[in-house]
């Protein structure tokens, strides 16, 4: 998770939302990625779905089965569509989403029992860290919405 904080740090630098994940198989990190939608103009370029694009590209095939993906903020449906897509075994995740959550907190995709596949889900794992980096990055684009500089979410 730590090295996922640091991802989410990439993300912040561009003006995005922080949020890094890691893809983890066999002890070797084999993909990973931070939030772009804004930069890259592509509204499916959460750190979820970068992450799993290196991991693909990396092993050759678009199954991941048998690894770990560690990300900051729980994932939202298209991620966790994309997650059991892939057949990621775990999904450990920081700060959980209330607004947006789909691995238990709004949704439970990943672990509902009516798709051809279930990932174990581990969540609040460094969530106070995970939280704060989120919390932060919001309340300066609050502030500087009230200074007359903010950037379009």
């Amino acid at each position: 998770m730590q090295h996922a904080l640091k991802l989410a740090r990439h993300a912040e630098a561009a003006g995005e939302v922080p949020v890094g994940s890691v893809i983890v198989q066999d002890g070797e990190v084999i993909g990973e990625g931070w939030n772009a939608p804004i930069s890259l103009h592509d509204p499916t370029a959460h750190a979820e779905i970068a992450a799993l694009r290196a991991a693909a590209a990396r092993q050759g095939n678009y199954r991941l089965g048998g690894a770990t993906l560690y990300v900051t903020l729980e994932p939202c449906s298209m991620c966790a569509g994309a997650i059991i897509h892939a057949r990621i075994a775990r999904v450990v995740f920081g700060a959980a989403d209330p607004k947006t959550g789909a691995a238990g907190s709004v949704f439970d995709i990943l672990g509902t029992d009516r798709l051809n596949h279930r990932v174990e889900v581990e969540g609040g794992v460094m969530a106070e860290e995970c939280g704060r980096v989120l919390r932060e990055f919001f309340r300066a684009k609050r502030a500087a919405g009230r200074n007359g500089s903010d950037q379009p979410d």
